[in-house]
């Protein structure tokens, strides 16, 4: 006699990175279409003062208004009436997480690589200068000084240049982010004394550590390549803004498309 297949209660799905800039970002909720940030490129005159001369008006500093605007994602899936009543699992729960999962990856990518057209502008899109002639509202670089490839003799020279290219008081909150692919070459890089530059967390839940700073593995930055921008360094926390309206909304639609019913998110 034949027995029934059973089903199971949950779809098991594909496993996608969904690592985003948004855990070392700057990231602010707003009930607006944009978002401004204030900027002081700046700085203010001083001088040393005395009790018998006239203290002289100093330079002023001059502040910037950079406008975020806000952008939106949407996905509208479909699933036929009958499949919503007859499945053995939650096909609309399912949707909304797969939905969710999708929008997340979007953005990721969005804040890497984004040209800003219809979506946020990724840190790397625009203007890269090197190290050396570097100017505010560009992004500065460190060349590996090998087409493709990190210095055959001296590999980790290019990691120890880009941490110091960074002032020092950004270096207190700056972290690495690149891809896994790159975390894999960095992690064998050693020091002069053979020592590796890489220390992995030894508490759950925290970061690896590379020349004593967090690394953050996003998958959505470059490959090691001529010309990539492969490993990036800095405080995100100051460099990057990433504004939002914190809700998420699923709106059910049995109308248009019947027998079918339309998930507009």
């Amino acid at each position: 006699y034949l027995v029934d297949p059973q089903t199971a209660e949950t779809i098991r799905g594909v496993l996608r990175n969904a690592s985003s800039l948004r855990a070392i970002a700057n990231v602010v909720q707003v009930e607006a279409s944009s978002f401004d940030v204030l900027i002081d490129t700046t700085d203010t005159g001083a001088g040393w003062a005395d009790e018998v001369t006239d203290t002289a008006e100093t330079a002023a500093p001059q502040i910037e208004r950079i406008s975020i605007p806000l952008y939106e994602l949407s996905a509208m899936p479909k699933a036929s009436q009958r499949l919503l009543d007859d499945s053995a699992f939650d096909i609309e729960g399912w949707l909304a997480a797969r939905i969710a999962d999708k929008f997340a990856r979007a953005e990721a990518a969005a804040f890497v690589s984004g040209d800003g057209v219809g979506k946020p502008l990724g840190f790397l899109t625009g203007l890269a200068l090197p190290d050396a002639i570097w100017t505010w509202g560009t992004l500065g670089y460190v060349a590996t000084g090998t087409a493709g490839d990190f210095d055959a003799a001296a590999p980790a020279d290019a990691i120890v240049d880009l941490v110091y290219a960074l002032g020092a008081q950004y270096r207190a909150g700056a972290s690495f982010v690149m891809n896994s692919k790159t975390a894999g070459a960095v992690r064998k890089m050693k020091d002069a004394d053979g020592r590796f530059l890489w220390s992995d967390g030894l508490a759950a839940g925290e970061p690896a550590r590379l020349m004593g700073y967090p690394v953050l593995i996003a998958e959505d930055m470059p490959d090691i390549a001529t010309d990539s921008l492969a490993i990036a360094f800095g405080d995100f926390g100051a460099g990057y803004t990433i504004a939002e309206r914190p809700d998420l909304r699923m709106l059910r639609d049995p109308f248009s498309a019947k027998p079918h019913v339309l998930f507009y998110a």
